[in-house]
């Protein structure tokens, strides 16, 4: 299994099938007024992107809201590190995704000596506490960390050097996590050490093969939750009324998209 691709086709099916029930668990989380954050983290290139893209794709945006903070700003910098964070936090009916989260501050921020340490062990003192309150107050916590060979990022690393479609993922971040393979290993093995709690446990996801990653990560999540399909209340359509006297049959336009193909 591990060491043989997914075929496509088989990919494309599974996928589809765990597509249809997100649908079903968006239903339920509505109904129930749920409320749901996944944390998604890892080494970069791993995949987190493409598993969030997965899930949210045949889903409604108004359910699974996708939050990827840019870094703070001279303000934000001053304020309770957890601040914006939690103000992203769902309400009744939600499902939010975090492409990175307060995280940040375990992994790129050590590394990079973007904290002080002070800063730094304040936050992996505390960051259990803060997500026992999340789970305490009805909040559905999941988190997620993609892991991938040295080999296989520099292969997806090199790819996006060469290819125009992807050289935008490519950062400078990404070249120092690549060049820091070791750095970042210490920060999340302490990281994990320090937040790997029975109220919010960490879950790896390998991920060398990134469909088996991505069909894997949505199986798991959907096995988190225990939802119930909620029947469709399918509304008629009934008939369209009738033109009105004077009202145009067709929208009238001065300007049009040309057919190029």
């Amino acid at each position: 299994m591990a060491g043989k691709k997914l075929k496509e086709e088989k990919y494309e099916e599974e996928l589809q099938k765990l597509q249809i029930q997100l649908c079903l668990l968006q239903r339920y989380v509505k109904k129930q007024g749920l409320r749901v954050v996944v944390v998604f983290e890892g080494r970069d290139a791993a995949g987190k992107g493409g598993v969030i893209k997965r899930i949210t794709e045949r889903v409604s945006p108004r359910v699974f809201r996708v939050v990827a903070l840019p870094a703070p700003n001279e303000r934000e910098k001053t304020q309770l590190f957890m601040q914006r964070y939690i103000a992203q936090m769902p309400a009744a009916g939600e499902v939010v995704l975090f492409d990175r989260s307060w995280y940040n501050r375990a992994g790129v921020e050590k590394v990079m000596g973007f904290c002080t340490d002070e800063q730094y062990e304040t936050f992996l003192a505390n960051v259990s506490a803060f997500e026992y309150y999340l789970v305490n107050d009805g909040i559905i916590l999941i988190k997620y960390f993609f892991d991938v060979s040295q080999e296989e990022q520099e292969k997806r690393f090199r790819r996006r050097l060469d290819d125009p479609l992807r050289q935008w993922k490519l950062s400078p971040m990404d070249v120092e996590s690549y060049q820091r393979w070791y750095d970042y290993t210490a920060a999340y093995d302490r990281m994990i050490s320090a937040s790997d709690s029975k109220h919010a446990p960490w879950y790896k996801v390998v991920a060398d093969d990134k469909r088996r990653a991505r069909l894997n990560c949505i199986s798991h999540l959907l096995s988190c939750i225990d939802y119930e399909k909620v029947p469709f209340d399918a509304p008629k359509l009934g008939k369209r009324r009738e033109r009105k006297k004077g009202q145009p049959k067709d929208i009238d336009f001065a300007h049009a998209v040309k057919a190029r193909y």
